[in-house]
């Protein structure tokens, strides 16, 4: 239980705010997990479209590659995301080829991550996590797609999760359930949308994720927003682990 929670720390931080200062990530130093190492400068790069911040992380990405195998998976996960931040700002460049070329090797990406570890809550995540993030900058056929595999990711969350997502922290629970209900009206499964909704309700009730989940109820328009990404995420940070590690 204890590892999946600090696992599940990977899934907040798709929508934690980046900081203002960004350190050199130590990669060398294996107190530190590979997520905390690379998330902030991928944020950066899909969130403040900070591209040197990106290349820094891709870089970063294949050090780690070398360095810690056993973390093969959730690395190729979080290339994938860098992928698809190629992809979309591509996409928006009216560079076609460039935007197939990152499109097709992001999908390759995330689709070797989820075969290498059908179990790793990580690499559901960042995957689940990264669509919710770009879908909708995507052309509409690969947003269709893009979205189909956010549902497919986050439905794996929910099976390894599920029978305890209320003991999670808020904001693990709620980027869980939240993902979960977008996914699913995003792809056209109303249903599902409709429960997972009721399901924040219930939970969550007097919280931002609430909030959201009665105005989507409400107001059938307001589902063209995101309902995912609601609070931020402080604890994980790299600069707060660096403090924490070097303290132990």
């Amino acid at each position: 239980m204890a590892r999946t929670l600090l696992i599940a720390a990977v899934f907040v931080a798709i929508s934690s705010a980046v900081p203002a200062q960004a350190p050199e990530p130590p990669i060398a130093d294996t107190r530190l997990t590979i997520h905390t190492l690379v998330r902030e400068d991928i944020f950066a790069g899909f969130l403040q479209n900070d591209l040197v911040r990106l290349a820094r992380a891709e870089k970063n990405i294949e050090l780690l590659l070398a360095s810690r195998p056993d973390a093969r998976p959730g690395l190729l996960a979080w290339q994938g995301g860098t992928a698809l931040t190629r992809a979309v700002n591509a996409y928006e460049a009216k560079q076609s080829d460039q935007f197939q070329q990152q499109y097709r090797r992001a999908q390759a990406l995330f689709a070797e991550a989820m075969k290498l570890a059908p179990e790793d809550v990580g690499v559901f995540a960042i995957t689940g996590g990264t669509q919710v993030t770009l879908a909708e900058r995507l052309p509409a056929a690969e947003r269709a797609a893009s979205w189909e595999l956010g549902y497919t990711a986050y439905q794996q969350l929910w099976k390894l999760q599920g029978q305890f997502i209320e003991k999670l922290p808020l904001h693990h629970k709620g980027e869980v359930l939240s993902g979960l209900a977008q996914s699913a009206q995003r792809t056209g499964r109303s249903d599902e949308a409709n429960a997972q909704l009721d399901r924040i309700l219930t939970i969550m009730p007097d919280t931002v994720y609430a909030n959201r989940a009665r105005q989507w109820k409400d107001d059938p328009s307001a589902r063209t927003s995101r309902l995912a990404c609601q609070t931020c995420h402080a604890p994980g940070t790299l600069v707060s682990r660096l403090a924490e590690v070097s303290k132990q």
